[in-house]
C-alpha cells in the first residue's frame, strides 16, 4: 500500500521506515509506503541529522544536496550567506543544504600569528564576529615597534594597527617613541680641578634613530644615556679650576656632544642639542664672588666719577681762559647770572634813591 506525499519548494523530505533511512525526496509529489514516515527540512536552515550523518551520506543523492564542513580544533570558519557575514563556526561538523542559499566558507588557522588582511576590518571589532578571537596592537604614527614571539625577535612593526590570533603563542610588542625627547641631568655635584664643589643642571635633547639597538641590543638605553652624560660632565669639570669653568661654561655643551656622539649611536640614539641650565656655587664661594663683584663695580664707579670731574674742571678752565681774553664774554656771563637770579625774584624793594638806579645801570651796561 502506498501514500502520496507533497514536498514544497525549498524543502526536502527524508523517508524513514521504522528507524531505517530509505531515501530523500525533493520538491514535488511522491508515492511512499503507507508504513513510511517523512521528515521535512527547510533548506534555508542548518541541517541537523536525525541519525548518524555518515549513514545518510551513503546515499549519493542526499550527499549531493548537502554541504558538510569539518572544522578542526585549531580552526575557525567565517560563514557568509548570499555575500553577507552570518556566523563564526566553531570546531566540529556543520551541515547545510545546497541550492537555496549561496553559502561561502572561509577557513583560518588559529595557530598562525597574523590575521590575514583578506578579512574585512569591520569584522575584527565586531563582538559577534572575531573580537574574541584576536588581539590588537597599535603602533602610533610617531612610533616603531619590535615584535617578539615566544621570546624570539620576529620583526619590526611600522606605524599601523596589527591584528593577531589569540592562541598559545606568547606575543610581546615593545614600542619606542621616535619624536625628539628631553633629558634633564639635575643636581650633579662635581669637584673642579681646585676642589671647589659645584652643582650643575644640564639638559640634553635626543631622539631614537635605531630602535633595534635601543630596545633589543641595550637594556634601558635611557638610563645608560643618563650615566654617559654624568660621566662626560664630571670629566669636563675636573679639567678646570672654578674660574676657568665659569669662563668656559659655553664650551660644556660642545664637549658633551663631541664626546658622546659615538657612544650614543651605539645606544641607537642621536644627540640633537644640549646645554647648561645653571651652575650652582657653594654658599661661601657665592658670597665671596658677590663681594668681589661689588668691589669691582665700586672701583668702576670711582673711575667714572674721577673721569667726569676731570672733564668738568678742564671745561671750566677753558671757559675761564676765554673770558679772561674777552671782557665782553665776562659781561655776558654776569648778565646770564643776573637773569637767573631775576627769574627767582618776585618783588624788588629799592631804597637809596638815584644811587640804586645808578648801581643797576652799571650792572646791566658795559663799563666801556
Amino acid at each position: 500500500m502506498m501514500k502520496r506525499v507533497r514536498v514544497n519548494s525549498g524543502w526536502v523530505g527524508l523517508v524513514f521506515q521504522g528507524n531505517e533511512y530509505k531515501k530523500v525526496i525533493t520538491a514535488g509529489k511522491h508515492w511512499v509506503s503507507m508504513f513510511a514516515t517523512v521528515q521535512m527540512y527547510n533548506m534555508a536552515s542548518t541541517f541537523i541529522p536525525p541519525v548518524e550523518l555518515n549513514l545518510l551520506l551513503k546515499d549519493d543523492k542526499l550527499a549531493d544536496l548537502l554541504i558538510v564542513l569539518d572544522v578542526k580544533d585549531n580552526q575557525i570558519v567565517l560563514q557568509y550567506a548570499n555575500g553577507v557575514f552570518v556566523n563564526v563556526l566553531q570546531p566540529g561538523r556543520h551541515v547545510y543544504w545546497k541550492g537555496l542559499i549561496d553559502y561561502k566558507f572561509d577557513t583560518y588557522n588559529l595557530n598562525e600569528l597574523m590575521v590575514p588582511k583578506s578579512i574585512d576590518r569591520s569584522l575584527l571589532s565586531n563582538p559577534a564576529a572575531l573580537l574574541h578571537y584576536i588581539r590588537t596592537y597599535l603602533v602610533n604614527s610617531f612610533e616603531k615597534g619590535l615584535l617578539y614571539v615566544d621570546g624570539s625577535f620576529e620583526r619590526m612593526l611600522e606605524p599601523g594597527t596589527y591584528y593577531m590570533w589569540k592562541n598559545e603563542l606568547n606575543v610581546h610588542l615593545y614600542k619606542a617613541d621616535l619624536r625628539q625627547q628631553q633629558m634633564e641631568v639635575s643636581g650633579q655635584e662635581i669637584l673642579t680641578k681646585d676642589k671647589a664643589a659645584v652643582r650643575i643642571n644640564f639638559i640634553i635633547l635626543y631622539k631614537i634613530v635605531d630602535i633595534v639597538k635601543a630596545l633589543a641590543e641595550n637594556s634601558n638605553y635611557v638610563q645608560q644615556l643618563y650615566v654617559l652624560v654624568q660621566l662626560a660632565l664630571r670629566e669636563f669639570v675636573g679639567m678646570y679650576t672654578l674660574d676657568e669653568l665659569l669662563e668656559k661654561r659655553e664650551s660644556i655643551a660642545e664637549y658633551v656632544l663631541k664626546t658622546l656622539g659615538e657612544k650614543a649611536a651605539k645606544l641607537g640614539v642621536e644627540l640633537i642639542d644640549c646645554g647648561v641650565r645653571d651652575i650652582i656655587l657653594p654658599g661661601d664661594v657665592k658670597e665671596i664672588m658677590s663681594q668681589v663683584l661689588v668691589a669691582e663695580k665700586k672701583a668702576q664707579a670711582s673711575v667714572i666719577t674721577r673721569r667726569e670731574e676731570t672733564a668738568s674742571v678742564r671745561s671750566m678752565l677753558n671757559s675761564a681762559k676765554l673770558i679772561d681774553d674777552n671782557p665782553m664774554l665776562w659781561k655776558l656771563k654776569e648778565m646770564e647770572y643776573v637773569e637767573k637770579i631775576a627769574d627767582k625774584i618776585n618783588t624788588i624793594s629799592l631804597s637809596g634813591g638815584n644811587q640804586v638806579l645808578d648801581q643797576l645801570r652799571d650792572i646791566f651796561t658795559s663799563n666801556k
